[in-house]
């Protein structure tokens, strides 16, 4: 379990850093770019080209995909008819809509169901979470952000993205059966690998846990909604209405229940939607999520 100390750490760095009087003070700004420039299309352009693109994908491509469409749908009728800002509604759209399947997820998955349900893992990260946040994902954070974007502005804005135009050519490598020279995926690897601690730095010196925040609300709701209905929105439908078992199911499920995902508050961040409320998302959810996740895998047993 050391990728979970590793979060730990990481996060508990970042907020200790918040007290250093000679580390900048926007120093998370420079890392998130980092972060979305660098780093993510390393993961991209190692990992997209490794999928076997075929039908067993549904159940794990599901968990992000429909995940993301039930949480812009649940956020977006809150938002309208309490007439919250927009900045307010895709911040919780992006922050409870994307699991954390990899960094948080891997490790947990690994531990309950072995190797074989590290694969399944995988699935619902790569072409699933990491695809969606590329894409879904930064159509609703430049939707969401400050100003009236035209479509023809946003669709540039995804096609300008880092982590999108690397996804764009592991694709085409996917497809066509190509593959890097083992040194330049080991560089990707290596590259993609500082993720983890850059981002969560970046969000421990964001973290601000204020007792009178008039974000506690919006935090309750966010997490209960990630860590609770969605994973209970998946066990509905892929275990009562499809009928659906074993271990693939289980480990989709289960991935469903995970904290929110570090790049969707990294991109919330970027694009000025509530940044504390969704740094909040990811330090309070982490270690809340432990929980809830053996409250399902319970639950899964029976």
């Amino acid at each position: 379990m050391e990728n979970i100390l590793l979060l730990f750490l990481c996060l508990l760095l970042g907020v200790a850093l918040q007290k250093v009087p000679q580390f900048p003070k926007n120093a998370y700004q420079s890392l998130n770019q980092y972060v979305i420039y660098v780093s993510l299309p390393a993961l991209a352009l190692y990992y997209i080209p490794k999928i076997t693109i075929s039908l067993a994908l549904l159940y794990p491509l599901g968990i992000a995909w429909l995940g993301f469409g039930l949480s812009f749908v649940f956020f977006y009728a809150l938002g309208t008819y309490f007439k919250w800002s927009k900045k307010l509604t895709g911040c919780l759209i992006l922050t409870a809509g994307l699991s954390n399947t990899s960094f948080v997820g891997f490790p947990i998955i690994e531990a309950l169901y072995g190797a074989e349900g590290l694969k399944t893992a995988i699935i619902v990260d790569q072409p699933g979470s990491f695809v969606v946040v590329t894409t879904l994902g930064i159509l609703v954070a430049a939707s969401f952000s400050r100003g009236n974007l035209s479509t023809s502005e946003i669709l540039m804005k995804i096609v300008k993205f880092p982590p999108f135009i690397a996804f764009t050519i592991a694709l085409f490598f996917t497809i066509f059966s190509f593959e890097f020279p083992n040194a330049l995926q080991n560089a990707f690897l290596r590259i993609g690998n500082t993720v983890t601690p850059v981002a969560l730095v970046a969000v421990g010196l964001q973290l601000k846990i204020d007792k009178k925040s008039k974000h506690w609300s919006f935090l309750g709701l966010g997490l209960f909604f990630k860590l609770l209905i969605m994973p209970a929105f998946f066990y509905l439908l892929y275990k009562i209405i499809l009928g659906g078992n074993g271990l693939e199911i289980n480990v989709s499920i289960l991935e469903s229940a995970m904290a929110p995902m570090i790049t969707g508050t990294i991109l919330a961040a970027n694009y000025g939607l509530k940044p504390k409320l969704s740094s909040m998302m990811v330090g309070v959810g982490i270690p809340l999520s432990l929980i809830t996740v053996a409250f399902w895998y319970f639950i899964l047993k029976l």
